[in-house]
């Protein structure tokens, strides 16, 4: 089972390489942002959306957050304005390190039950076990959206975790 250091660990890491992907895609034109890439949403952008999308479903189930408005289906079409999007996709990387700070082992240690549209069923698993798929379904997007940067010839720097560097392994 996890402990409530691994999830600020993650939501630090969240964070940080959010931070520098947004920074890299904000440098490209947006018709390079928006360009189909190949990967499973298509786009950097769509990409990005369908994180944020799926971001706000898992916290809709783990807080009183409201759940995104559009369906799964609809989930990689959210964004309207990049800036504002940047804005509020850092706001919300923070909002998560808090709710991480706010956590508590006997929370980790329970059971969560849903229900899931996309899948059309109710779940009952262990809050640890969807809280770690959580941040590595982040991860792997993340993934996409970072190969999806370097064939556009952004920049962004490391994305190793061993290599976060101090601000965001302090905050």
């Amino acid at each position: 089972m996890i402990d409530t250091g691994y999830a600020i660990q993650m939501a630090r890491y969240n964070l940080w390489q959010n931070d520098g992907m947004l920074d890299a895609a904000g440098g490209l034109d947006p018709a390079e942002r928006q360009r189909d890439r190949g990967a499973f949403f298509g786009s950097i952008e769509r990409t990005f959306s369908h994180l944020w999308w799926g971001d706000m479903m898992w916290f809709s189930r783990f807080s009183d957050w409201p759940k995104p408005e559009a369906p799964m289906s609809g989930s990689a079409d959210l964004i309207r304005d990049w800036d504002r999007f940047a804005i509020a996709r850092r706001e919300l990387d923070r909002r998560i390190l808090a709710w991480a700070r706010d956590l508590s082992a006997d929370w980790l240690g329970g059971d969560l039950n849903w229900w899931s549209a996309s899948n059309g069923q109710h779940f009952r698993q262990p809050t640890w076990i969807l809280v770690t798929h959580f941040f590595n379904h982040q991860t792997h997007h993340r993934g996409q959206i970072h190969a999806m940067l370097t064939a556009a010839g952004a920049q962004h720097a490391l994305t190793d975790l061993a290599f976060m560097p101090a601000p965001y392994d302090a905050m």
